[in-house]
């Protein structure tokens, strides 16, 4: 027989809602609900961010393709430009981009107007895409010998959003892994830039040649030019290293870095495979929510800041 005094000292029952996966779930479900809550408004000029970070594997182009989703789901009219001759913001919002497709590529070599290449998503009315084909690989070169090859792509958006019938409230134009001549196009058409940064040990590499580069756009091609928008991706809470790099990150950027984070998220990663963003692919997932976060506080500090400050 047990004495009581054993009895009154052992562990309590294990509950299932004391679990770390419970915690998350309600977490995750406490977030969904203050989403749902939120109403923002799109007011103002069009804003043109270029999504850039010549660092490959960084969550760039995930990053262009489900903040423009879930900006959409809130009610903004989104255009992506697809620069990357990759072409997978292209796929991923389920949009054509075979090599007989009109493209960027011929808004940039033979000045197509943007708007006979625009391709609505079937994802969403207010999410439209300017695709990429393979064609785009070869024109850093063709760029070379073409007037005024700086500024195509900005002369091409500038008549378009002049034009369009429909408003267009957000461009996210995405750059591909380099510093040529497109990523400078997309420098000189934007007035924000928007850097993921990867929570890993090479995080901060190649970032002083990139924010170099951008100095030199912002003296002699775009002084509009200016880093609004640093998020953190590919968040692991459970290691000390992201939480490192994430603070480091902060640390240099405090008014740049959104309060959000982008977790490892085997859906965001699945997502393009079915021609989806995760916002279509699963809107309840945790990346798809950190994404809808994202996406909101985006807006929501534009609203707070003051209207001059975009050339401090």
């Amino acid at each position: 027989m047990v004495p009581e005094s054993e009895n009154a000292t052992a562990p309590a029952p294990f509950s299932i809602n004391d679990s770390p996966i419970a915690r998350e779930l309600a977490d995750l479900t406490s977030r969904r609900k203050a989403l749902d809550a939120i109403d923002v408004e799109f007011t103002g000029a069009t804003r043109v961010f270029t999504v850039s970070n010549q660092k490959g594997g960084v969550g760039k182009t995930t990053t262009t393709v489900n903040l423009a989703a879930a900006l959409a789901s809130l009610g903004a009219r989104v255009l992506v430009i697809d620069l990357d001759p990759q072409g997978n913001a292209s796929t991923a919002l389920g949009v054509p981009h075979s090599a007989d497709i009109p493209s960027v590529y011929d808004v940039l070599i033979d000045e197509f107007p943007l708007a006979d290449i625009v391709q609505v998503s079937p994802e969403s009315p207010n999410l439209l895409c300017a695709p990429s084909t393979i064609h785009l690989a070869g024109a850093e070169i063709e760029l070379v010998s073409q007037v005024a090859r700086e500024h195509r792509l900005r002369t091409a958006l500038d008549d378009f959003l002049a034009t369009t019938s429909e408003r267009i409230d957000i461009v996210l134009i995405d750059c591909p892994p380099s510093l040529g001549l497109l990523t400078i196009n997309a420098f000189t058409a934007a007035s924000e830039l928007l850097i993921p940064i990867q929570c890993e040990y090479y995080a901060l590499e190649g970032l002083s040649q990139l924010l170099g580069s951008v100095r030199m756009i912002q003296k002699h091609l775009n002084p509009r030019l200016h880093l609004s928008t640093i998020l953190l991706t590919m968040y692991d809470g459970r290691t000390r290293l992201a939480q490192q790099v994430a603070d480091e990150v902060r640390q240099h950027f405090p008014r740049e870095v959104l309060r959000t984070v982008i977790p490892r998220s085997v859906r965001v990663s699945e997502a393009p495979s079915f021609g989806q963003t995760v916002i279509a692919y699963d809107g309840q997932s945790a990346g798809a929510v950190s994404y809808r976060e994202a996406a909101v506080e985006l807006v929501q500090r534009a609203q707070r800041a003051p209207a001059n400050e975009e050339n401090s």
